[in-house]
């Protein structure tokens, strides 16, 4: 018989304390963040692995967790390549990343989820226009790259919601 599995709530519980003192670059608990991205996978259709996947995306990326802690976690070890291919590595070209995911069973539906709730017009307005403008600009190329919808950048909401505002 195997060792105990970490449940999705274990694994939740072990994301939100890992990145309980971080915040995102608008000032909020970073856990929001991971309980979104989880959700999104959750319906999206995701099973178990891939939300356990989506609530640590950016744990080793952030310093949260060390890539030794994954390695000896009680996962699957489909969890751990997912948490792998989303992480974004120093220097790492656009590419390569992507190529990555899109390589990695599950993995593209984690980082659909997480750039969905990056790319966010509600939580991108809090930005700096320069910000948000480059944000915007690096998340459609990502979602481009992974041939996911809507990697072009998405029109200003004021003018389609205003067309005398075009």
């Amino acid at each position: 018989m195997t060792g105990h599995q970490l449940s999705v709530s274990e694994v939740e519980a072990v994301a939100r304390e890992a990145h309980a003192r971080q915040t995102d670059k608008a000032g909020r608990p970073y856990v929001e963040h991971l309980a979104a991205v989880a959700e999104g996978v959750r319906v999206r259709g995701g099973d178990d692995g891939q939300i356990a996947a989506a609530w640590l995306h950016d744990a080793i990326e952030d310093g949260a967790l060390s890539a030794a802690w994954l390695a000896d976690a009680a996962l699957p070890q489909r969890v751990k390549d997912m948490v792998l291919a989303v992480t974004k590595r120093p220097g790492e070209a656009l590419t390569s990343y992507t190529a990555r995911i899109l390589a990695t069973p599950g993995a593209l539906l984690v980082k659909e989820a997480d750039l969905a709730h990056n790319a966010d017009p509600v939580r991108l307005a809090v930005l700096d226009a320069a910000v948000r403008t480059r944000l915007t600009a690096k998340y459609a190329q990502v979602r481009g790259l992974l041939g996911l919808p809507g990697g072009e950048p998405p029109l200003d909401r004021t003018f389609s919601a205003n067309p005398e505002s075009r």
